[in-house]
């Protein structure tokens, strides 16, 4: 999902129903002639009211007229495309919250993709990424509940419900042979948007990691203070992997704290209105500090926003597997008695004038998920001079082991290793670098960089 920050108020929009219901072409009529637009749009009025009043007098159940149109309009919005929505009550307070960085449910964000329910991404700490949920997973059932045909909306609405209570998704995943059954339980889902962490280098120093899971409203000033929490970082790798998106101004705001000048994207619509560019400033800006930038297909949205106009600047390395290919923008627009409708109303161009609407970033350099690998540690590789030392080392280690540990001193090693682990609780370990070949390419390039830019 990816609003703009902002609320606007059409003009015209308190027409009747039925007058949200044009396309605004032209129609053929049976001679083969095009109709003039306004006896089209009254062709169209005609034809609602018709069915609409067909359906209140002869449906076999009594019908609500409210009830009629809330659900015309949600199939209206749902074949414009993948993102319009009506939203009702319930939605439009849902969206608010969820901008905020707090709401209920299972921490996935999902969209149509092919027409079929498919997992944007799973938000990092959730109960949804602790049950294994991952990136492209088409959701097939909720429950027992087929999704073929089923809304976005709809499908959400599903999901969500009491915190502590269970619920299974029944996925179908590239590679596997059948459908996996995914039990997970539904929690409230408090998002930390940014989490940064540190990666020692040894002599070199160290490197600044920021985790973003998601563009809500704190992104910029809680990476400005972690950047002002580690002044002594050489480098910045920047992790978008499984962010869906979000707030435009904050994926603005990130790119202008990194790019000086020129513009950092910019969004064209049918209406001039729309037409918007998004300029970088000077000041305040870091253009020196090396970064790269680790994406993959739940990266959407926001996240193909910062990782291309860095791309495009040539400002970062974007490392990773291609991008989801979200660019549209959506409006939210209130329509009275806190309902409202998301409609899309621009794409998204990078500064080079691309777009990434179907077609995401694909990054510098790609690698795919796995580990890392190393030669076997049993095996004997030390060089000739430093046989007979290694030996006797191997010597000293035997007879250490022999030798009971005096009780004082292993007191004094529980308090070392104590503050030892409070002193590196924000470091990443060797072992999760290890685990993650993405992270390990992204470290050994920002290191070249590094190096490339002192020698500068």
């Amino acid at each position: 999902m990816f609003e703009k920050n902002r609320k606007i108020i059409m003009a015209g929009f308190g027409l009747t129903v039925a007058g949200s219901l044009l396309l605004g072409a032209p129609s053929l009529s049976a001679e083969g002639s095009a109709k003039s637009v306004p006896e089209s749009k009254l062709e169209a009025y005609i034809k609602f009211t018709k069915i609409l009043n067909l359906i209140q007098n002869q449906y076999v159940d009594e019908v609500n007229t409210t009830d009629l149109i809330d659900k015309a309009l949600k199939g209206l919005m749902q074949n414009l495309d993948a993102h319009s929505a009506f939203m009702t009550a319930k939605d439009f307070k849902d969206l608010n919250i969820q901008t905020k960085g707090e709401f209920g449910g299972l921490g996935i964000v999902v969209g149509m993709r092919n027409g079929a329910l498919t997992v944007i991404a799973p938000i990092d700490g959730t109960p949804a990424a602790k049950a294994g949920v991952k990136a492209g997973d088409i959701i097939l059932k909720i429950n027992d509940k087929a999704t073929l045909g089923m809304s976005i909306d709809e499908a959400v609405n599903l999901m969500r419900g009491k915190p502590g209570t269970p619920i299974t998704l029944t996925l179908v995943r590239k590679g596997s042979p059948k459908p996996i059954k995914v039990k997970i339980v539904r929690d409230i889902i408090k998002i930390k948007s940014v989490k940064p962490k540190v990666i020692k280098l040894g002599k070199e120093g160290e490197i600044l990691y920021l985790k973003i899971t998601s563009f809500d409203a704190k992104v910029v000033d809680e990476v400005k203070k972690a950047i002002a929490e580690h002044p002594k970082a050489k480098g910045y790798i920047i992790d978008l992997r499984n962010n869906p998106g979000g707030l435009l101004d904050q994926a603005v705001g990130l790119l202008d704290l990194f790019i000086k000048k020129g513009t950092l994207v910019s969004q064209k619509g049918r209406n001039p209105e729309e037409n918007q560019v998004y300029k970088a400033h000077a000041k305040g800006t870091d253009t020196h500090t090396p970064i790269v930038v680790l994406v993959n297909g739940g990266s959407a949205s926001a996240s193909e926003i910062v990782s291309g106009a860095l791309q495009d600047d040539r400002r970062a390395v974007i490392i990773g597997e291609k991008t989801f290919g979200k660019g549209s923008v959506q409006v939210v627009v209130p329509v009275g008695k806190g309902q409202g409708v998301k409609l899309t109303v621009a794409r998204y161009y990078l500064p080079s004038g691309r777009t990434i609407q179907n077609k995401g970033v694909t990054p510098d350099i790609l690698v795919f998920p796995g580990k890392v690998t190393r030669e076997d540690n049993d095996t004997l590789s030390i060089k000739e001079k430093d046989l007979k030392k290694h030996l006797k080392a191997e010597l000293e280690k035997i007879d250490k082991s022999k030798t009971k540990k005096h009780p004082n001193m292993k007191s004094s090693e529980n308090n070392t290793g104590k503050a030892g682990q409070a002193a590196s609780k924000n470091v990443i370990p060797q072992k999760q670098i290890d685990n993650d070949l993405q992270l390990k390419t992204a470290i050994d390039v920002l290191k070249a960089l590094i190096l490339t830019s002192e020698r500068k």
